[in-house]
């Protein structure tokens, strides 16, 4: 990757000054609103300062933290060029990853190649991985039958599952896509809702109808719909079906009963591929088991079923979202332990 050479000893402590060349990409869209990207980077990385001026950007402080700071640049930069865009997320990743390489803890490929290589291409806009987890979630689909996508809210479970489909279908490589999910409250609400058995059912569908719509063109959605290519349809639908050459995620697992997740995993056919999501944190059966996590005990181990687990890592909302999840995550536990304490005394 392009730089100039060190403008300072590279003594132990000093201070170095580095700089690095931003070609290959629109000047202004790498950087952002406002200098964004250098923002992101000093937040990262609080002992540098960087000043951007034309194509050359400038790193200046202690030896080692300029060093890490100039990868993490040179990584994002190579993201920049191979995807067309980067996000505050990808700068959080890019740095979490040098961190790992520097301690030798991360083999493999580079944070670039990891997070670059796109799923869609959708209105010039790549939908990819933007995170080391998501990337372990896509490959997961692309090498097994049956994968289940298991994570807080915001860790792109569904969405990268509905961009894997709709490459899929793009490529001819299954015929149609199935997207279904419980209306768990069918048996108490859904039946007040005024309207046809379809307009009933479209709030808890209208999730999957966007995003969908927001992976194609908008012109293009309503014929495959009309021509039964793409189906979103209740959970229960899927009963008494065979699936063939189908790819199909059901999303909100959490919310299936175990009867439910053998149901809709016996509905496999042949040539066909399916993506499980869900948040087992996140249950709203009244009362029975989730079927989510009875499942992860029953097949984790199986051939060709693969359980991807996510975290508060992967999250690429706003930064204040993982920090939620880890909270409540934190209270749980204490909460569970005082059970425990309380029901040994």
């Amino acid at each position: 990757m392009p730089s100039y050479p060190e403008t300072t000893a590279d003594a132990e402590g000093a201070q170095l000054e580095r700089t690095v060349l931003l070609t290959g990409v629109d000047l202004a869209q790498f950087l952002g609103h406002r200098d964004q990207l250098i923002n992101d980077l000093e937040r990262q990385h609080p002992a540098v300062q960087f000043h951007a001026r034309d194509h050359v950007l400038t790193l200046t402080g202690p030896a080692g933290e300029v060093r890490a700071a100039e990868q993490v640049v040179t990584e994002v930069l190579e993201v920049a060029r191979r995807s067309g865009a980067v996000s505050r997320h990808d700068v959080r990743e890019v740095t979490r990853m040098v961190q790992e390489n520097a301690g030798d803890r991360l083999a493999g490929p580079t944070a670039s190649q990891v997070l670059s290589e796109p799923i869609l291409t959708v209105r010039g806009h790549a939908i990819r991985p933007q995170t080391r987890g998501q990337r372990r979630y896509v490959d997961a689909i692309d090498t097994h039958t049956v994968t289940f996508g298991i994570g807080p809210a915001g860790t792109g479970k569904t969405y990268l599952a509905m961009a894997k489909a709709v490459a899929a279908l793009q490529r001819r490589e299954v015929a149609k896509i199935i997207l279904t999910r419980p209306a768990v409250e069918a048996g108490e609400r859904l039946g007040y809702l005024p309207g046809t058995l379809e307009d009933k059912i479209d709030p808890y569908l209208r999730p999957l109808f966007d995003a969908v719509g927001s992976m194609m063109d908008h012109d293009v959605v309503p014929k495959l719909l009309a021509a039964g290519t793409i189906e979103v349809a209740p959970l229960a639908y899927m009963r008494g079906r065979t699936l063939n050459e189908s790819f199909v995620i059901l999303d909100e697992a959490q919310n299936t009963t175990p009867e439910q997740m053998k149901m809709f995993l016996t509905r496999l056919g042949y040539g066909s591929k399916m993506v499980v999501t869900g948040d087992i944190t996140q249950v709203d059966l009244p009362a029975a088991a989730s079927g989510l996590r009875v499942v992860s005990k029953i097949l984790r181990g199986v051939d060709d079923i693969h359980f991807a687990e996510l975290t508060s890592d992967d999250i690429v909302r706003h930064s204040l979202v993982g920090r939620i999840v880890d909270a409540y995550s934190a209270y749980e536990e204490r909460r569970a332990g005082q059970q425990a304490r309380e029901a040994g005394a």
